[in-house]
């Protein structure tokens, strides 16, 4: 009795991992017809094309940043990395941090800032992403450069950034 016992043991055990691999290896021929199925969707669009560092991208979009809430942070930052990886080199992203919103760039935020959000901020300033602090705000709060990540650009009035930007071409995006 104990010996059958063993033979279903081990059956099961088999059973179990040839369908692990018989499932990664369909996860993989998965994976491998979506990557062929947009690599013919660049050919049709065009985003194949060779890009030179410098180039001008075709698309130009700046963010609007201005609240603490930590859903919005959320929902912000990730609708800044899906476009990127949407556009790749081919998009200049400019995030206007002001009023509550600027606690994203400060080295020491006076608002709950999570840290989770914080690596994708300066991940995202890696991959080219510009994140801009407003003056105003900053003097508001007794902030200099300073109290600011190393990456952020000041610019004396947020607001006026978030026109000017668009004066120059760029998709204003708000929540």
């Amino acid at each position: 009795m104990p010996e059958k016992r063993a033979d279903s043991v081990l059956k099961k055990g088999f059973d179990g991992m040839r369908r692990r691999l018989l499932g990664g290896a369909l996860a993989g021929v998965g994976v491998a017809a979506l990557g062929s199925k947009s690599v013919a969707a660049q050919d049709d669009t065009g985003l194949d094309e060779l890009r030179f560092p410098g180039d001008e991208p075709d698309h130009k979009v700046v963010f609007q940043f201005n609240h603490a809430d930590l859903g919005y942070q959320d929902h912000v930052i990730f609708s800044v990395g899906e476009v990127l990886r949407k556009y790749g080199d081919n998009v200049k992203i400019i995030v206007v941090a002001f009023a509550e919103g600027i606690h994203i760039l400060g080295k020491k935020p006076g608002r709950q800032v999570k840290q989770e959000i914080r690596q994708r901020v300066s991940s995202l300033a890696h991959y080219g992403v510009e994140f801009h602090a407003c003056g105003n705000t900053m003097a508001s709060l007794n902030w200099s450069e300073e109290d600011l990540v190393d990456f952020a650009q000041v610019v004396q009035v947020g607001a006026a950034d978030l026109m000017e930007l668009q004066e120059q071409g760029y998709a204003y995006i708000s929540w």
